[in-house]
């Protein structure tokens, strides 16, 4: 039997009158207050962020139906103007949104590129300063937005260079649409793909499915290759499952392959790797009973088992590997990780370690690697100091042992984090739901947790 669910609306489709492009062009503005509505001369509607009219980055206009938009371009700074409206004769031209922009006050010198959702793919030259972009429809549109939000500043203040990376974009880009699937196929949930449905057991065979089909374009591709993958959540899935996604993604790119190839400037002497990580897996394992007893207290009482659970997969996976290639085998670790420890927890170590891999394969000290690596973790969670969090004891110890490079004075530091947690009001998480006086006390589990496997890793 195959359960679908459905999203429940409290108010009715009608009621909400979400297709109409008046009502955007109201409800926008009162969510980004910087969004200014102004006219075409045929009296259209555009949205202008006068916070960027003075930008010196090139700007953007993204121009789509209503309803069809990413709900991060409101996150989006990069974005200087929105066009809403139903497809057709109704919409302005890249001429009349320019005109329009500059009439709110944005800097013309800086060039405009104009971003359509259409059917096909075309990069044309407006004018001086003004590029048009059509994509082959609204997830097209995303990922340009995202593409551009995140190219290099330099690129970003050269219009010239902007029209160059979309066009790289047109003749490189390739797609592949997957969605749930609402009967079993050989006993198993399925998704429908390219080819049809298609049973599966964990979600990178899945995602292996629809990579297969979108990378068969680039298989000729020889020497090094730089990816950007942007995939689409239009099925209603949470943030860490969309992080799992972004993993197995990763993954299947070879990502393990391309930092067993680096050279690191790091030199990891496997005895003390393994003693260290052996050390900081035991005191987890030993903490389980203390742990537990907190996150009984102030959540749903499975940190402890979580953190011990992955502290002996740890050890079991690192029994026959090599350890002088750190990097590689951190990677491949995750890999492991992501099945076996659950919970929220574990989706952050994952994360918190996937971009560790990877820095410690560039970066030129251990200290450096870890705030490369904290730095990514922050992308993908709001918690910061204060907030009750694991973040409370990485924070302080990432941040003293990067400035100081003393490891004692950063454990110190991290401790002192923890025991600030017993008096903190939780923001996030299990523990934001509860009375101050319930948590009074009581160490934030996830920090204690954290405090205890650097600490280990740091006493031999």
């Amino acid at each position: 039997m195959a359960i679908v669910v459905e999203q429940t609306i409290p108010f009715s489709a009608p009621s909400l009158d979400l297709h109409n492009s008046q009502r955007w062009n109201q409800l926008l503005p009162l969510i980004r207050p910087s969004l200014k509505v102004v006219q075409t001369a045929r009296n259209q509607p555009i949205l202008v962020d006068v916070a960027l009219a003075k930008s010196t980055f090139v700007h953007i206009a993204a121009v789509g139906t209503t309803g069809a938009f990413s709900s991060k371009l409101l996150d989006d700074r990069n974005v200087t103007a929105i066009v809403t409206g139903q497809a057709g004769a109704g919409l302005p031209t890249s001429t009349e949104i320019q005109d329009a922009m500059q009439s709110a006050g944005v800097a013309k010198s800086q060039g405009v590129v104009i971003a359509r959702a259409g059917k096909k793919r075309r990069v044309e030259l407006q004018g001086e300063g003004l590029v048009e972009i059509e994509a082959g429809g609204a997830l097209e549109l995303d990922h340009i937005m995202h593409l551009l939000a995140n190219a290099k500043e330099a690129c970003r203040k050269s219009v010239q260079d902007v029209t160059e990376l979309l066009k790289l974009f047109m003749e490189n880009a390739s797609t592949a649409h997957s969605k749930f699937h609402v009967e079993k196929a050989g006993g198993k949930p399925a998704m429908l793909h390219f080819e049809g449905a298609a049973g599966y057991e964990k979600a990178k065979h899945a995602v292996e499915r629809d990579l297969k089909h979108a990378m068969k374009a680039h298989s000729a591709q020889e020497g090094e290759v730089t990816y950007n993958v942007h995939y689409s959540d239009v099925n209603g899935l949470s943030r860490l499952e969309n992080y799992i996604i972004a993993g197995e993604i990763a993954q299947y790119l070879a990502l393990t392959q391309t930092l067993s190839q680096s050279k690191p400037h790091l030199t990891f002497h496997d005895a003390d790797v393994r003693q260290r990580i052996q050390s900081g897996c035991a005191a987890v394992i030993s903490a389980e009973p203390t742990i537990t007893e907190y996150d009984t207290i102030v959540g749903d009482g499975d940190c402890g088992y979580t953190l011990r659970d992955g502290a002996k997969q740890v050890l079991a996976f690192i029994r026959a590997r090599d350890l002088t290639r750190l990097p590689e085998t951190l990677a491949q670790l995750v890999a492991e990780l992501e099945v076996n420890m659950g919970g929220t927890s574990g989706a952050l170590y994952c994360i918190f370690l996937t971009a560790l891999a990877s820095a410690l394969a560039s970066e030129t000290t251990v200290a450096g690697a870890l705030k490369e690596a904290l730095g990514q973790l922050m992308k993908y969670t709001r918690a910061r100091l204060g907030d009750r969090t694991m973040m409370d004891a990485l924070i302080p110890f990432v941040e003293t042992l990067e400035r100081t490079g003393d490891v004692g004075q950063a454990v110190r530091e991290m401790r002192a984090g923890v025991e600030g947690t017993k008096t903190m009001e939780a923001s996030l998480g299990r523990s934001a739901y509860l009375d101050e006086s319930a948590t009074r006390g009581v160490p934030d589990p996830g920090a204690y947790g954290m405090l205890v496997l650097l600490e280990g890793m740091a006493e031999v």
